[in-house]
């Protein structure tokens, strides 16, 4: 099986370059699934029902996201919709599951794709994020519940050793960890002598003549005056940023992990 994962896709430049690209890609590289975390496609903060609807009809299977979710207030709406109808559109786009248990969503996704069961895990980080659950236990309890051989884990945090230590915390029991959230694309992917492929950050989908999407001169004048600023999505040199994990359907133990970057 071979699943595609898209880094953070960032405002209507991110958006754009996915409904450019992906149709092709995944002709062309025989992709099975596609995961995406979408958490800053309207205009960098947060998602709306639409948007999210718009990157499914793209082809997208399930879209992941972290601490941006909340962003958009319609979001809170679209979540519990899913609770109504738990095979809708809405159930496959995921929070972090390491948020209370009594918010609106799921942290975890398990769906059929050609006749093979597969799992999606988004986690969230605690180091120089928000306090929230332990997402190293709360994977422990994911895990033992889901049947799926091919598990994919988006680990949505800031520190790469945090990143690092739960991908060897996961390897052999996940088929891929994926971390995102810094949008800065990382060298290290590689396959784990368990069979879990990992990569600490697959990068951003959107604008890179900016400062991590956003316009490049809002960002220096802050670190220049301190000065609170009000963020807006920067415009040029759009890249897609993803990975592409080869995995065994059998035993969800994944045989390779290659980086793109699209433009």
């Amino acid at each position: 099986m071979r699943i595609l994962f898209i880094g953070d896709i960032f405002g209507r430049p991110g958006r754009n370059i996915v409904k450019d690209r992906l149709p092709e890609l995944i002709k062309s590289q025989s992709i099975d699934l596609v995961i995406a975390n979408g958490e800053n496609s309207a205009a960098g903060f947060g998602i709306t029902p639409a948007l999210a609807e718009d990157l499914f009809e793209l082809g997208i299977d399930v879209i992941t996201t972290g601490n941006h979710v909340w962003d958009k207030r319609e979001i809170v709406e679209y979540f519990e919709s899913a609770a109504a109808d738990r095979h809708g559109p809405a159930r496959r786009l995921l929070r972090p599951a390491n948020y209370h248990s009594g918010l609106p969503g799921w942290g975890v996704f398990e769906g059929k794709k050609g006749g093979t069961e597969y799992a999606v895990i988004n986690l969230q980080g605690r180091v120089f994020m928000a306090a929230n659950d332990d997402p190293f236990r709360v994977a422990d309890q994911l895990l033992a519940e889901i049947k799926a051989k091919i598990i994919v884990v988006d680990f949505h945090a800031e520190a790469t050793s945090e990143k690092i230590s739960m991908g060897w915390y996961l390897d052999g029991r996940a088929t891929a960890v994926i971390g995102t959230h810094t949008h800065v694309p990382t060298a290290d992917e590689r396959v784990l002598p368990g069979g879990t492929a990992y990569i600490t950050d697959v990068g951003m989908t959107g604008p890179f003549d900016g400062v991590i999407g956003v316009k490049k001169e809002l960002v220096i004048g802050r670190f220049l005056n301190n000065m609170p600023v009000r963020f807006e999505p920067a415009t040029g040199d759009a890249r897609l940023c993803a990975v592409i994990v080869d995995c065994d359907k059998s035993s969800g133990r994944a045989t390779k992990i290659a980086r793109l970057m699209l433009s």
